[in-house]
């Protein structure tokens, strides 16, 4: 995911201060619909309607994903399935936190982003799910092992099952690159910045010596700082799992990377995920030559460069290896059909679905089994030609070690990336201030 969303987490976006605005004046976008409990009987055919609340790129879906809601629905003549999805993981996430205070609203199944997971498994939210390790018959054992802890309450609730990892890389534009006289093949490519970030700003500097017309190196220094924290041992929380993100050499890194993208010239300055469709645009007219790239963009970048750029994307190894979002499926206790539901959740994060989805939308799967298979190894996407996205990910999801998370993390990320280093990117506020900013944002919106 794609994570997302961030997955997508990293997919999330937008501040609190519009959180209560945001679910009062947009939930039936953003998660189901407003009526109580948010599912229903479709029509007079005696169909039970099963909705999914998801953001970024799942890759379910029967337009340009795996298909997996018409194959469960074949499988089901009593189930009909309807997704509800967004681009903004922040705004869905802000709108599904105010729908679970009220216990309405809500779709059958819920997706949820790591960044915010230790948030729904606290004392506040633990409650509202089912408890998926009891109920819709998941085998629990097929999955990483630290996947399933980080969907688990303090009382031994599992309440979310894994949909995908976020292994790191760069995807690159190779028609931008050869202009601005690059090498184009991957490991040439991955060669350029190995084992360092800074090598990647030094690339970004060559190629913006001999940029075509109007491009950029990069998409967005908000990007960059996701994906150089996502390659950190120590992010937003400490090893108990508090938040700390002042005293973080993760966050510290990140920060100034970032800064350095967003006053070195290098960047298109744009907002990922942006509700203007903005950066989507830039993908199809392709104005920048790099984005960050964890497992679940690349269906993103399928989507919104289009048909007019297949085969000129390529995915080279990171700078350094990281995690960078990854998602749940979770299923609120207020729902009609929590045992429909439950079903349709585990079985949508099976192992089979898990290879299905990856090979459609390259979403890296969270079960173990599935990540060494051959479906996986040695897969391609055709978006991406002979590219070996498999070994590529899989590789890089190998060396996954998971840092501690906070409740707060997916917040503290938000305000980071939206209210400081945009604000340096777009409007050349000063770093200081900038930082200062972030640190009010956090001190004033945040309980700790």
């Amino acid at each position: 995911m794609r994570t997302s969303s961030t997955r997508r987490t990293g997919e999330g976006r937008r501040r609190t201060a519009v959180a209560a605005a945001a679910g009062l004046t947009a939930c039936a976008a953003l998660l189901t619909g407003c009526g109580d409990g948010g599912s229903d009987e479709a029509g007079g055919d005696g169909k039970i309607t099963l909705r999914v609340g998801t953001f970024g790129s799942f890759g379910y879906d029967d337009k340009t994903g795996a298909k997996l809601y018409a194959e469960y629905e074949k499988a089901h003549p009593n189930i009909k399935i309807v997704e509800s999805n967004v681009a903004d993981g922040q705004k869905y996430w802000d709108t599904l936190k105010l729908r679970l205070s009220r216990n309405s609203g809500l779709a059958d199944i819920q997706a949820l982003e790591v960044g915010y997971i230790a948030e729904a498994t606290g004392p506040a939210m633990a409650g509202k799910w089912v408890d998926l390790s009891k109920s819709g018959g998941a085998d629990l054992d097929a999955f990483l092992d630290w996947k399933v802890e980080q969907a688990t309450t303090a009382d031994g609730k599992v309440i979310g099952l894994g949909t995908d990892i976020g292994p790191m890389a760069i995807c690159y534009n190779k028609d931008l690159f050869a202009k601005a006289k690059l090498p184009t093949d991957r490991a040439a490519v991955g060669a350029l910045w190995q084992g360092d970030w800074a090598k990647f700003l030094e690339t970004g500097k060559t190629y913006q010596k001999n940029a075509p017309a109007g491009t950029s190196f990069h998409d967005s220094a908000s990007g960059l700082f996701n994906a150089v924290i996502s390659s950190e041992p120590v992010q937003y929380a400490d090893t108990k799992g508090e938040l700390d993100y002042e005293n973080s050499p993760g966050v510290k890194k990140a920060w100034e990377t970032a800064v350095a993208a967003a006053q070195g010239g290098i960047t298109a300055k744009l907002r990922q995920f942006d509700e203007k469709g903005t950066w989507n645009a830039a993908f199809k007219n392709s104005t920048f030559a790099t984005v960050a790239c964890p497992s679940w963009m690349t269906g993103i970048i399928k989507d919104q460069a289009g048909a007019a750029n297949q085969g000129k994307w390529d995915i080279a190894a990171p700078p350094v290896a990281g995690n960078w979002g990854g998602a749940f499926l979770g299923v609120p206790k207020s729902g009609k059909h929590v045992k429909e539901a439950a079903e349709l959740a585990a079985w949508l994060t099976a192992p089979a679905q898990h290879a299905k989805v990856f090979g459609v939308n390259g979403n890296i799967p969270s079960t173990k089994h599935t990540l060494t298979s051959a479906v996986v190894q040695e897969a391609t996407l055709p978006y991406f030609g002979e590219t070996p996205v498999g070994k590529i990910y899989s590789d890089a999801a190998a060396g996954i070690t998971p840092a501690p998370i906070s409740r707060w993390d997916g917040q503290v990320k938000t305000f980071i990336t939206d209210n400081g280093i945009l604000d340096i990117e777009q409007r050349g506020t000063d770093p200081a201030k900038a930082w200062e900013n972030v640190r009010k944002l956090i001190e004033d919106k945040i309980e700790q």
